[in-house]
């Protein structure tokens, strides 16, 4: 027997049944060792030693396949075909290897690009070593990382208070989005105008021709730039006659574009199914790591991170047969369209993301799909169908007429297109590129149509003439994929680091998501103004892929790693320890000077933006505090004025927030006398009653805002938490307010939520007694336990009775302290016990939780016949107990005592 070791326990099902019994595959579940997230995990002054640590599910299963190999005759590595695949394998064999298990069995490392069972039995013929210089490459890259991450994070702790990180590849990500912000925000909006004629041929049918030239000057798209020059030459045209110069149809061929990679898959599913990033992902995962179709589990696509755009020989053809079949021997070009890349320092090491057999359409697999990986798929067989299909025929028509009037001559344009031939239309037609700004001109848009019979020298019949009036637009926002797909072409960053990059990024808050588009957060301009200030050679996007390219030396053995990292970290380092005499007075001049236009704002009444509104003698600069950045007043502490600074650093309370600049006087509190203002903070506005550090203050609840805040309703605020009345049970109070996590009722030391704040104010006795009662049934945790819908049986392991259960997320399964969620589209009444029992086993394993040891059992031929683990099936026991008249015995009635004991151990 073998021991196989994959990533994934879905893998590990799927390749244990190509396999058989003379091997035994396990899962690592990724990674099972990983640098420790604390300084000296990478050594430079120790020749870059690195340290790993296990944690405590991968020791629990790296415990298990050390003992499973103990009693192999050999290990096969069988972890993904990249980089990270080669990098799990090389960590396993080198634990393993620790554990002193493999002694003199072979070891050897196997990969395939599909999960089927021609693919899985032909990379078991064909073994290999593990690949060294991958390695180095992980390597490498790992302590490139960490060097980064730990070095530089701890400069911006220090130096720039609420910044959380920095990253080698994720910095020059969160660069390109605020250099794109900064691009919208200088761009200028320019006027121009376009004039478009309706002409009709001698026979009666209309079109549309563009004007191109006017007396003799051939006209740009900037060229008409205000309302009087559009309508002086719409008036000429009004009065002149028309004529068709010439007619030129050209025939012409568009060709496909090649199959997916990781980067192109996610920018078509963005577009075409809306789709971000790492859900695009999650999916192709599911697809590439086996489905049950019709009682067979298989791999549905090629391996999914890659930036090859070829397929394999043999799947080219199979795509022609499919092309053949489905859309007719036309459609199948003469020759096979071989592909190579245009991306920066692609590797190629891969096929194209393509389906494992062509054979399996579309619409065949949507009943074994969800609805989202059957929309996924469908795309994935779709775009390289069409790859290998023939050119689609197109016959573009020009017609260039002339109109004459008043002495004067002007050149319009009409143009149009009829599709002769689909060819890989039919199939497939790529989306519209969103990374750039709409430059599409009018006469592209009407390529589409298709113009009338013109003949040369027709006379044409006016009948309308059309001015429009345009702007100009910026360079659109990014979106995840067209973000991914800029890096690709400068060749930052690698195919199974996109999503993860942009995920950092997110949670980090330094980019937000707004209608799928990226936008940089405050803390995530600041961190790139202070990076470009003093750290501008590590976000320079040249300097990036240039090291990528050394990176990708490594793994193709041309450079040494240890190299690269010792030219890397001498002026890495040097540059860190440049910024330890740097102080905060240096970094906010710098920030001052280079964000001034955002965070001070000019107010267009010619006033100084960054005089203080409120004492006007200090003036305003960025602070850094505890939180983060804020503006404030160089007066202080005399004068206290702060202000926000907004998403897009403009600062919150400027023309708008109801003159927050300064405190709002709202009136005068009728009990004490204490006037009551109204204020905005760091932390936004809010409401205070009397002056200094004893002042009653409040922040606007969620959905109130400043315009609305009157003396009313600030004395509400003001007013909070206030006693609704006395339980009729208890005879304590109940208390409503505003609290950190929303409103609430209080009583005897117990919460429960209201709904909005507005039940805050107005809530009466019966309705709290009733909230704080239903509180008490759903428990301490705001929500009653489901009622089982079923029980199966017990768990051999963990231990309790195994329940079938409906929760807020869906149906689950429940042993012991153990939930796990039953896969998508799983009928809950049809689960199994064996399938609970393997849901419930993964997700102890995953989430690390302690289970009680399984009996130990002898192996037998009986034993065996039932299952590889040697325990019968369900089914098989009953029987046998039936058999020998066993039956289970009852179990004992408890005592009194006992049952008190039980009751109070369970209260």
């Amino acid at each position: 027997m073998e021991v196989v070791i994959v990533e994934s326990p879905a893998k590990a099902k799927t390749i244990n049944k190509y396999l058989g019994s003379n091997y035994k595959v396990f899962a690592s579940f990724g990674h099972v060792r990983d640098l420790p997230p604390k300084d000296g995990s990478v050594r430079p002054d120790d020749d870059f030693a690195m340290d790993w640590e296990v944690d405590k599910p991968s020791q629990k299963r790296l415990t298990e396949i050390a003992q499973a190999v103990k009693g192999a005759d050999g290990l096969i590595l069988a972890t993904d075909p990249d980089r990270e695949g080669e990098a799990i394998s090389w960590h396993v064999l080198e634990v393993l290897q620790q554990k002193k298990v493999i002694k003199d069995k072979p070891v050897s490392r196997v990969v395939f690009n599909a999960i089927t069972k021609k693919a899985v039995l032909d990379a078991m013929a064909n073994p290999r070593e593990i690949d060294v210089p991958l390695v180095d490459a992980y390597l490498a890259r790992r302590a490139l990382d960490y060097l980064v991450g730990f070095t530089l994070s701890p400069v911006l702790w220090r130096k720039l208070p609420g910044a959380r990180s920095a990253g080698r590849v994720q910095s020059v990500a969160l660069r390109l989005v605020c250099d794109r912000e900064a691009e919208i925000e200088r761009f200028k909006t320019d006027e121009y105008w376009q004039i478009a004629a309706r002409l009709s041929t001698p026979r009666g049918e209309d079109f549309i021709a563009r004007l191109t030239a006017f007396d003799g000057e051939k006209l740009q798209r900037l060229s008409i730039g205000n309302e009087a020059r559009a309508f002086e030459i719409r008036d000429m045209l009004n009065g002149a006659s028309f004529k068709a110069l010439s007619v030129e149809a050209k025939p012409t061929r568009r060709n496909p574009s090649p199959p997916f990679t990781t980067s192109s898959l996610q920018q078509a599913a963005s577009a075409k199914l809306g789709f971000g990033a790492s859900r695009t992902m999650q999916i192709a995962q599911r697809l590439y790591e086996g489905m049950d179709i019709g009682g067979e589990t298989v791999g549905l696509i090629t391996y999914m991170r890659t930036d090859g755009v070829q397929m394999a020989p043999e799947a080219i053809d199979d795509a022609r047969s499919a092309i053949g079949k489905t859309f007719g021997g036309r459609y199948v070009p003469e020759k096979p369209r071989l592909y190579s890349t245009k991306a920066k320092n692609a590797q190629e090491a891969h096929e194209a993301i393509r389906p494992t057999s062509f054979d399996r359409h579309p619409k065949e697999m949507e009943k074994f799909l969800e609805r989202d990986q059957a929309r996924l798929y469908d795309l994935i067989w779709k775009r390289a169908i069409a790859s290998q299909m023939a050119s689609a025929e197109i016959e573009r028509t020009t017609a260039e007429i002339e109109a004459t009037g008043a002495g004067r001559k002007a050149m319009l344009r009409a143009t149009g297109s009829v599709i002769r031939f689909d060819g890989f239309i039919g199939a497939y037609q790529d989306h519209r590129d969103d990374s750039k700004a709409p430059t599409e001109t009018p006469e592209e848009e009407d390529e589409s149509a298709r113009l009338p019979e013109i003949g040369a020298n027709d006379p044409l019949k006016r009948l309308s003439v059309d001015p429009t009036q345009h702007f100009t637009e910026p360079p659109p926002r990014y979106s995840e994929a067209s973000l991914i797909k800029r890096m690709e072409e400068l060749g930052i960053g690698r195919p199974s680091t996109y999503a993860a990059t942009l995920q950092t990024l997110q949670d980090r808050e330094y980019i937000v998501q707004d209608k799928r588009k990226l936008l940089p957060d405050s803390k995530g301009r600041l961190v790139t103004a202070f990076l470009h200030n003093f750290f501008e050679r590590y976000v320079e996007y040249d300097f990036t892929a240039d090291l990528e390219g050394k990176l990708d030396g490594i793994s193709a053995g041309e450079l040494a790693w240890k190299d690269v990292l010792r030219d890397f970290w001498r002026d890495f380092s040097a540059q860190v320890d440049g910024t330890k005499e740097l102080r905060v007075t240096d970094v906010l001049d710098a920030l001052n000077e280079e964000l001034a236009p955002l965070v001070f704002p000019d107010k267009g009444d010619g006033t100084d933006p960054r005089a203080c509104p409120r004492c006007g003698e200090g003036r305003l600069s960025l602070k850094l505090g505890k939180f983060g950045a804020f503006v404030g007043c160089s007066n202080y502490p005399e004068c206290g004025f702060t202000r926000q600074l907004g998403s897009n650093l403009q600062a919150e309370g400027v023309d708008g927030d109801g003159g927050l600049n300064e405190p709002k006087d709202l009136g005068s509190d009728p009990d004490t006398g204490e006037p009551v203002t109204l204020r905005s903070g760091r932390f936004g506005p809010y409401v205070q009653r009397g002056d200094g550090k004893e002042a009653k203050r409040s922040s606007l609840p969620k959905g109130w805002q400043v315009a609305d805040i009157d003396f009313e309703k600030a004395l509400q605020l003001l007013s909070l938490p206030r006693e609704v009345g006395l339980h009729p049970e208890t005879g304590k109070p109940i208390l409503a307010g505003l609290g950190r996590y929303g409103p609430f009722l209080q009583h005897d030391g117990a919460y429960a939520n209201l709904e909005s704040i507005e039940d805050v104010l107005t809530v009466g006795l019966n309705r709290a007694v009733t909230v704080i009662a239903e509180k008490k049934e759903r428990g301490p945790r705001g929500r009653s336990t489901p009622a089982a819908l079923a029980t199966l049986g017990e768990h051999p392991t963990i231990g309790g009775p195994i329940t079938v259960r409906e929760g807020r997320f869906g149906p689950y399964v429940n042993a012991g302290k153990v939930n796990a969620t039953l896969p998508r589209g799983k009928d809950p009444a049809s689960v199994t016990l064996e399938e609970a029992i393997q849901i419930l086993n993964e997700r102890a394993e995953k989430t690390g939780t302690k289970v009680k040891k399984a009996p130990a059992k002898k192996a037998t031929k009986a034993a065996k016949a039932d299952g590889e683990d040697g325990a019968k099936k369900p089914a098989v026991r009953r029987a046998a107990a039936a058999k020998t008249g066993e039956a289970k015995k009852p179990a004992a009635p408890r005592k009194p005592a006992a049952q008190a004991k039980a009751k109070a151990k369970a209260d």
